[in-house]
């Protein structure tokens, strides 16, 4: 069992940057890969990015590959989303989610742990 919790979300101007954290619970980790998707309103929920459990292997959905970047720290049980050059069409609640698997997958139905969800508003 794992508890998420996201931070860092807001309103930013089109172009600018914000970085999302997640904090996990649990001793265990660095055997989880995980992952971050998104939700617009009136939308489904989408995949934005994925680390395996050593954070050498990541995944990006093709509308924010070059602009974000995944990272995790296992030492401190949190994964980053660093978002750069944001657009208004990247305006969505943020989730992060966990899968208890050494092996990063891009399907919202593979995670079985889920936070609570972050806000992100980019004005243009």
């Amino acid at each position: 069992q794992v508890q998420l919790v996201e931070s860092g979300g807001g309103q930013v101007q089109a172009g600018g940057s914000l970085r999302l954290s997640c904090a996990a619970s649990g001793r265990t980790f660095s055997s989880y890969a995980m992952g971050w998707f998104r939700q617009a309103p009136g939308k489904g929920r989408e995949f934005v990015a994925a680390l395996n459990w050593s954070g050498g292997i990541s995944f990006y959905a093709n509308s924010v590959k070059g602009r974000f970047i995944i990272s995790r720290d296992n030492a401190k049980n949190t994964v980053y989303l660093q978002m750069n050059s944001l657009k208004p069409e990247d305006t969505a609640v943020y989730y992060c989610a966990a899968r208890p698997s050494i092996v990063a997958v891009t399907g919202v139905n593979e995670y079985d742990y889920w936070g609570q969800g972050t806000q992100v508003t980019v004005s243009s």
